[in-house]
């Protein structure tokens, strides 16, 4: 007697996991609407800036789209992002986005020629949503905090969270694209390149670059002194080699994925940040 096998073609579990990100996508756009409206509505705002919000949000969306920075999930869960920001922070807020959006997207086509030679090349139609919110969401999050309480506090997280994404992703892209030798951060052993948890000088100082351009960019738009940008970047630098340790551990392990990995880096930056801001008594 013949039996029937009940596993799934490869195509529909394609499908099924491409429908459940637009979901994903579509959930976290309607938060965005959600806080954007809640915090516009409180601040008894006139109808230009509802507009000028959602008008900056679909251009931005549209042109991440464009570039192939995001997928259609990735879109929608970054618009919801996006007007969280924007309604939040303001015009400041959503120039610190872009700017993480430029580089990262920029470092993603550096090298491709190798990164192709050792089958690297990941997200050739751009992030999808649940990467999006676990590179973003931490950033969102103390950003509606800091709309509920303007404080100091609040908006060096929210820095350190976005440093951390920027830095661990420049790190990892550097590193496949220019690193000659990578080790294994938990034992410094050597590691094929692109392999979770292995590091590059090439790479951690490429990351180190990108969280102090962050950083950076927050005091150029007044949104942190120096000495709390130099405290962001410094948790967005370790929340990077905290993401890499977590890769050479528990994701390796698949206790996690890469996303739950990503999303606890931001965190750990942005909690590192607090804590170094209340210890620091900074204002």
């Amino acid at each position: 007697m013949s039996s029937t096998s009940t596993q799934r073609p490869p195509h529909a579990n394609r499908h099924r996991a491409w429908v459940a990100q637009l979901v994903t996508g579509a959930v976290v756009l309607l938060a965005g609407i959600g806080a954007a409206v809640f915090i516009l509505a409180s601040r008894g705002a006139a109808q230009a800036k509802w507009v000028e919000a959602a008008l900056v949000t679909a251009v931005f969306t549209v042109i991440a789209w464009r570039l192939r920075g995001v997928d259609a999930s990735g879109a929608l869960a970054g618009a919801g992002v996006t007007l969280a920001l924007y309604s939040s922070v303001g015009l400041r807020g959503f120039a610190l986005l872009v700017s993480v959006f430029a580089v990262t997207w920029i470092s993603t086509r550096l090298g491709r020629r190798r990164k192709q030679s050792l089958n690297l090349v990941r997200d050739a139609y751009g992030r999808t949503a649940t990467q999006v919110v676990a590179n973003t969401w931490i950033a969102a999050l103390f950003a509606l905090l800091w709309s509920a309480r303007p404080d100091f506090l609040l908006m060096l997280p929210m820095v350190a969270a976005l440093a951390e994404a920027a830095a661990d992703t420049v790190s990892s892209e550097c590193g496949e694209a220019w690193g000659g030798h990578a080790r294994l951060i938990t034992t410094l052993r050597p590691a094929p390149v692109g392999v979770n948890g292995a590091v590059s000088l090439q790479g951690t100082l490429a990351g180190v670059a990108a969280a102090v351009l962050t950083a950076g960019v927050a005091v150029s738009i007044s949104l942190l002194s120096v000495r709390g940008a130099t405290i962001a970047a410094t948790a967005g630098v370790l929340g990077s080699l905290f993401d890499s340790v977590l890769g050479a551990t528990v994701e390796r392990r698949y206790w996690l994925n890469n996303d739950a990995v990503n999303l606890l880096g931001t965190l750990a930056a942005a909690l590192l940040a607090l804590a170094c801001g209340s210890g620091f008594h900074l204002p």
